[in-house]
């Protein structure tokens, strides 16, 4: 099972899921207020760990592998805790137990800006987002979120305006009352600083069983960024 990241949804996996599908049932979660899931009034990692564990009970699952990028990650922490006993394995992408500081500003700004209504090709919400986002693989990956609501009519699968709200619990620490021993895979873009060194021993003192990969010339987003090798990191710890 895959969980995505702030701002993503479960179609950025699909290339992934594919290729892991050669191996397993591969299950792609939109989380609240992301993707085709339903809009909700609050945003919290407990809520998220509860979704969750609502999906696992309606499909019957037990001793699978959980995956989670960034927000996702952390979603998986969360839920962990609670269901330990639910996880064959636990895979952590690019995201620590510590609380971040706010750095969405740039693009919550960016995507405050676009006036949809005016819009008749993604190009031209693609030009104006290019004013304040210079990165073309960061506006790409916003713009997935655009569908055309009905004809002549984008809008976002995004719940905005909530999560610009609910920013303060998206960016806070997980701080467990107990330790985990599902075997554990944080896997880090080495050019990225969700995961520093520093951090390492805190991580190490609450999930008793994990393990660091460290995947060269790639940041937050190492699964974009080094396909391949973010796979194969992926298959070596859960086939072995």
């Amino acid at each position: 099972m895959i969980l995505h990241g702030l701002f993503g949804y479960s179609d950025n996996w699909q290339t992934h899921a594919l290729k892991l599908a050669e191996y397993y049932q591969v299950i792609l979660v939109d989380q609240r207020n992301h993707g085709h899931s339903e809009w909700a009034e609050t945003h919290t990692y407990e809520d998220m760990a509860a979704d969750l564990f609502e999906l696992c009970e309606e499909l019957g699952l037990r001793d699978f592998i959980l995956l989670g990028h960034s927000m996702g990650g952390k979603t998986a922490m969360f839920f962990t805790e609670q269901h330990e006993d639910l996880l064959e394995k636990l895979i952590i992408v690019d995201m620590g137990m510590k609380a971040y500081p706010p750095h969405h500003s740039d693009i919550i700004a960016g995507i405050k800006s676009l006036e949809l209504d005016k819009y008749t090709a993604r190009s031209q919400a693609d030009e104006d987002l290019e004013k304040s986002i210079s990165s073309y693989g960061v506006r790409q990956f916003l713009l997935k979120n655009l569908y055309w609501k009905e004809k002549g009519k984008l809008a976002w699968r995004m719940n905005v305006p909530l999560l610009e709200k609910e920013m303060p619990a998206i960016l806070k620490a997980f701080q467990p009352h107990n330790t985990i021993s599902v075997p554990t895979l944080f896997i880090k873009g080495a050019l990225s600083n969700y995961i520093l060194e520093e951090d390492w021993n805190s991580i190490e003192d609450v999930f008793i069983d994990a393990q660091l990969d460290i995947i060269e010339d790639a940041g937050h987003w190492v699964h974009a960024e080094q396909p391949d090798a973010f796979i194969n990191a992926v298959l070596s710890f859960c086939l072995r």
